[in-house]
C-alpha cells in the first residue's frame, strides 16, 4: 500500500529530476548537437569541460554573475532586514503597506525585465525625465552603458525580491519571545545592545534561509535579464545562464552547454552546502 502511494512520485522525480540530470551529464562527455539528433554521437570525455574551464568569454560570464550575485543579495538582506524592521512595529495603515511591498515579487520576472527595459528607455522612459528633471544628461542611456548596465539589472533585481527577503526575516522577528526584549528593558540595555545581542542573532537563522535561497535564485537567473538587456551592451551583463542559453539554442552546441551546466550546478550545490553547514552552527549556538 505504501508503494502504491509514493510510486506515482517517484516516477514524477524520475522523468523531471534524475532523468534529464543523468541524461546531461552523459552528454557532456559527447559532441551531441541537438539540430543534428541522427548524427553519430561522438564520445569526448572530459575534452568539454576542459574546454569550458579554459574558456576566457566564460571566466568574463562567472564574472559578471558575481558582481550581480554579490550587490543584488546584499543590497536585498540590506534593505529587506530595514523593512523588516519597520513592518514589525504595529502603526496605522500596516496592513495596506504590508501588502504593497509585496507587490513586485507576485509578477513574473520576465514582465518586469519589459517593464523596466521601457522604464530605462532614453527616448520616453520615465527613468529619463526624472534624470533630466535634476539636472541629468539628455539622452541618459542607463541599459546602453558599459559601466552602468550591470548596476541597472542589480537594481531591477533588488526592487523586485527585496521583499521576499524582508518576508522572511519579518517572519523571524516576529519568532522572537517578548519576554527576551522585556528582561532587556528591565536591565537598562541600549537599542544597540539589544539589537545587537538579542534580535541580530535570533534572526540570523532567517538571514542564513534567505541568503541560501537567493544564491540558489540569483546564480540561474535568465528571463529577467534576458528580456532587459539580453546580455548587452556587448557582454557585460552576460550572466553565466545567458551563455548557457546561447551555445545550447543558439549555436547548438550542446554537449560543450551540458559541461558548462554540471559546472554550474556543481557551483550552485556547493555554495548551498556552506550556507547550509554554517546554518547548522548557528542553530547549534
Amino acid at each position: 500500500m505504501a508503494w502504491l502511494f509514493i510510486g506515482p512520485t517517484i516516477l514524477l522525480l524520475l522523468a523531471f529530476n534524475i532523468f534529464p540530470l543523468l541524461w546531461t551529464i552523459y552528454l557532456s562527455f559527447t559532441g551531441y548537437r541537438a539540430n543534428r539528433p541522427n548524427a553519430d554521437t561522438v564520445w569526448l570525455g572530459i575534452a568539454n569541460y576542459q574546454r569550458v574551464l579554459n574558456d576566457e568569454a566564460i571566466w568574463e560570464n562567472m564574472r559578471a554573475t558575481a558582481h550581480f550575485l554579490v550587490w543584488s543579495i546584499l543590497l536585498q538582506l540590506l534593505l529587506g532586514f530595514a523593512l523588516a524592521l519597520l513592518l514589525n512595529r504595529k502603526f496605522r495603515s500596516h496592513s495596506f503597506w504590508s501588502t504593497a511591498i509585496l507587490l513586485p515579487m507576485m509578477l513574473a520576472p520576465a514582465v518586469v525585465g519589459t517593464f523596466w527595459k521601457f522604464f530605462f528607455e532614453p527616448q520616453y522612459g520615465i527613468f529619463n525625465y526624472i534624470v533630466n528633471f535634476f539636472g541629468g544628461p539628455g539622452n541618459f542611456t542607463m541599459l546602453g552603458d558599459t559601466q552602468l548596465s550591470p548596476w541597472a539589472i542589480v537594481l531591477v533585481d533588488t526592487w523586485m525580491w527585496t521583499p521576499y527577503v524582508m518576508l522572511l526575516l519579518l517572519a523571524g522577528l516576529r519568532s522572537i519571545p517578548s519576554y527576551l526584549y522585556e528582561a532587556a528593558e528591565i536591565d537598562r540595555a541600549s537599542a544597540w545592545t539589544t539589537f545587537w545581542r538579542i534580535t541580530l542573532p535570533m534572526v540570523m537563522p532567517f538571514i542564513i534561509l534567505a541568503l541560501l535561497f537567493r544564491v540558489i535564485e540569483n546564480f540561474k537567473m535568465f528571463d529577467l535579464v534576458d528580456q532587459l538587456t539580453n546580455g548587452g551592451p556587448g557582454s557585460v551583463t552576460e550572466l553565466a545562464s545567458i551563455k548557457l542559453k546561447r551555445e545550447a539554442f543558439e549555436k547548438w552546441r550542446t554537449g560543450y552547454a551540458s559541461a558548462l551546466a554540471i559546472i554550474m550546478f556543481v557551483s550552485i550545490y556547493g555554495l548551498s552546502m556552506v550556507a547550509v553547514n554554517f546554518l547548522n552552527k548557528v542553530k547549534q549556538r
